[in-house]
């Protein structure tokens, strides 16, 4: 028995010949439009789409007519009889430009991944939005009460509540740039300005400011022979800000961030710096290690946008670097960044 090739596809197909009638519809499109054996019947009685406004896809789009040079129809959402939407895509074989139409195939999708991403859509804006407020509502708060009490608070005052306002000013310019650097990543448009950078430097300095605003305790080890590693700094310290915040959020007791040197004889193949953070936490089971670091993942309630760690192993994987996730000795999670000490490794 000799099977089409078109029986296998996960999309509907519909074939119909110069005269307009069907000479071949694969398994899924049967399926889709609800008819056992449409071939020899006329497109226009197999292609039962409508669209909301109650058009028909066969006189809607007019295969066959139109301008001689047409050979396709662009993607476009229609409704089974069933309510169901399909999304479909044709193309018009012509002999030649000018010629009448010989052959025209339809293919139906259903519009599941659509909606899918439809939804995708809506989490980023209720995140973002849901991140935003917070910030926004402190600044405003603190902004309109220096505004009518100006005279009635002390310079201590009037200190606190400017320094929150910056805090929370940092922490909104932070969250765009890490929605930006988002956009990047997943558009292949990130742009990275790599030279040769201290990374115990760079790392000391991040300690000290998430220890500034954490009671957690912060211990930090720095090797002396640290070679330079070859980063972009600014995106460096996104890196290790993301995973020592991610520690002091979700972890417990104290956060321990080791520096050393790490060779290509190493489990990640990597020549250059090593960065380990371990906390105390509940750890992170290894059925989940790898969604991790995927967009939106969360570990806890603890908060956080879900855009930390995704940053992490896209900004990581720029540099050519390699973080991998582990248990930390006695309990809690390790999450461990290589990042190579010289040549540029491009972007992404």
């Amino acid at each position: 028995m000799v099977h089409d090739p078109l029986d296998a596809l996960p999309d509907g197909v519909v074939i119909a010949g110069s005269d307009g009638v069907v000479t071949h519809a694969n398994p899924v499109a049967r399926t889709m439009l609800d008819l056992p054996d449409p071939v020899g019947r006329p497109l226009d009685a197999v292609l039962r789409l409508q669209d909301a406004q109650g058009l028909v896809w066969v006189p809607a789009n007019d295969p066959y007519g139109g301008i001689g040079t047409r050979t396709g129809i662009p993607e476009q959402s229609w409704l089974l009889p069933d309510g169901t939407e399909v999304l479909t895509t044709a193309r018009m074989r012509r002999p030649r430009p000018g010629a009448p139409v010989e052959e025209v195939a339809v293919v139906l999708r259903s519009g599941r991944g659509r909606a899918r991403l439809d939804r995708d859509r809506s989490d980023l804006v209720a995140t973002v939005a849901h991140e935003l407020r917070s910030p926004l509502t402190g600044v405003k708060g603190f902004v309109q009460a220096l505004l009518n009490r100006w005279d009635k608070l002390n310079d201590d005052q009037k200190k606190l509540m400017l320094t929150t306002v910056s805090s929370d000013s940092d922490r909104l310019s932070r969250l765009i740039t890490e929605l930006l650097d988002v956009a990047r990543i997943d558009t292949g448009r990130l742009q990275l300005y790599a030279r040769p950078t201290d990374a115990g430097v760079l790392v000391g300095r991040v300690v000290e400011s998430v220890q500034s605003a954490t009671a957690r305790p912060l211990e930090l080890t720095v090797a002396d022979d640290l070679p330079p590693v070859h980063a972009d700094p600014d995106k460096f310290t996104q890196v290790v800000t993301n995973v020592v915040e991610n520690a002091v959020r979700h972890g417990e007791g104290t956060v321990r961030i080791d520096v050393a040197r790490t060779t290509a004889g190493h489990v990640d193949g990597i020549d250059g710096v090593r960065i380990v953070v371990d906390d105390e936490g509940e750890g992170i089971p290894v059925e989940l290690r790898r969604r991790v670091f995927t967009k939106f993942w969360k570990g806890g309630a603890r908060g956080g946008s879900g855009l930390g760690l995704y940053l992490v192993g896209g900004l990581v994987k720029a540099h050519g670097g390699v973080v991998t996730i582990d248990d930390a000795p006695g309990r809690g999670a390790r999450i461990a960044v290589s990042w190579p000490a010289e040549g540029p490794h491009g972007n992404l």
